[in-house]
């Protein structure tokens, strides 16, 4: 069990969720299509880092790495699409290049897919609020 959180304590807030990448900028401006988002004015290609900040507040940072990725990742984004089904968003995201790894929608139209952005980070679609209000 967690400890009681006391009144008096500050705080801490999460600044940024940081990506290890390879292309800073080409990944930032994949997860800022994904997400509505923009890539920082202040960020050009080819450089080491890129902020990319969303409409729903959150702040991502691609930071370039000489490592390759190699194993999976701990954390994951899980997506809910808005203004689309979740079938149309993986659609969408495939054409943006993602890929899909894992499907693990049901017949009934529940489940999700998890996908890879261009360098191999998973992450999950799942089903839309109204989807998710039509089947329970």
């Amino acid at each position: 069990m967690l400890p009681a959180v006391h009144r008096h304590c500050m705080t801490t807030l999460v600044r940024h969720v940081t990506f290890d990448c390879s292309d800073a900028y080409g990944l930032g401006a994949f997860w800022a299509e994904v997400l509505g988002g923009s890539v920082s004015d202040d960020d050009r290609p080819g450089d080491p880092e890129a902020l990319v900040g969303t409409p729903d507040g959150l702040t991502l940072l691609f930071v370039a790495v000489p490592d390759a990725k190699t194993v999976k990742n701990r954390v994951h984004f899980d997506l809910q699409p808005q203004e689309r089904t979740r079938d149309e968003e993986v659609e969408r995201l495939l054409r943006l290049g993602a890929t899909v790894v894992g499907d693990h929608r049901r017949p009934d139209g529940t489940g999700w897919v998890t996908m890879t952005d261009p360098e191999g980070n998973e992450f999950c679609v799942e089903r839309s609020a109204g989807e998710r209000a039509a089947t329970g």
